[in-house]
């Protein structure tokens, strides 16, 4: 696949002093474990969608879930941030809307609007 998302050896050199120190076995690859995470979260997928360029899922989960705790993500982020212009103000946008797929099949049946007035049926 070359549409995976890798970061760059500058980009991680950027990131490494964030990154919380190595107890005893050394961890499997930074740069393919960061650029799996961030292709997730990019495109919205569940962690057992990941492309097997990134290692196993549970792998990404785990890693996104200890650092999430341990607030390596959040730190940095506002270091990043904190680089811009504006200070004061920082927005992250991580909206992610999903539809059941009989959402669209709701209208004219019970307890869901009427389908000509737009208003909910007289029980």
């Amino acid at each position: 696949m070359d549409d995976l998302f890798w970061l760059t050896e500058a980009q991680m050199e950027r990131l490494k002093p964030f990154f919380p120190l190595s107890h005893g076995v050394p961890r499997v690859d930074d740069r393919r474990v960061l650029s799996g995470i961030i292709f997730i979260n990019r495109n919205g997928l569940r962690w057992r969608d990941a492309p097997a360029a990134y290692g196993p899922p549970k792998t990404l989960y785990n890693r996104w879930v200890r650092w999430s705790r341990l607030g390596v993500f959040a730190r940095i982020l506002t270091e990043l941030a904190a680089e811009g212009q504006d200070v004061e103000t920082i927005m992250i946008d991580a909206t992610h809307l999903k539809a059941h797929r009989t959402a669209s099949s709701l209208r004219g049946k019970k307890g869901g609007a009427n389908a000509s007035s737009g208003e909910p049926r007289a029980g």
